[in-house]
């Protein structure tokens, strides 16, 4: 049997890691929608972003991430804010992706 996970903001990333974009098939901490990420007391606040304000998929998104951090142990509320600046560009992506995306 192996240890539980401590919560902490990178089990929080990890975690989100499991939240793929529709449109691009990527992960949003891969594709750089991820801003910050603060856990006190059980309470995990994300800043994160879509790729656009008019993004079809963030309702999805907001609510995949809702539930993967909801599924952690120790988490006793979850707060997802979309915030807009800063606004998101490619170069936002982890390197690796973007290079494997060809920009």
């Amino acid at each position: 049997m192996t240890a539980p996970v401590a919560l902490n903001p990178e089990a929080a990333r990890t975690a989100l890691r499991q939240v793929k974009d529709p449109e691009l098939d990527m992960n949003i901490v891969d594709l750089g929608l991820v801003y910050d990420v603060e856990i006190v007391d059980g309470e995990v606040r994300v800043k994160m972003t879509l790729t656009s304000p008019g993004c079809p998929a963030g309702p999805m998104i907001t609510n995949d991430a809702y539930r993967v951090l909801r599924g952690l142990e120790g988490v006793k509320d979850v707060d997802i804010e979309i915030v807009w600046e800063p606004y998101w560009t490619p170069e936002r992506m982890d390197p690796k992706v973007r290079a494997l995306m060809g920009l």
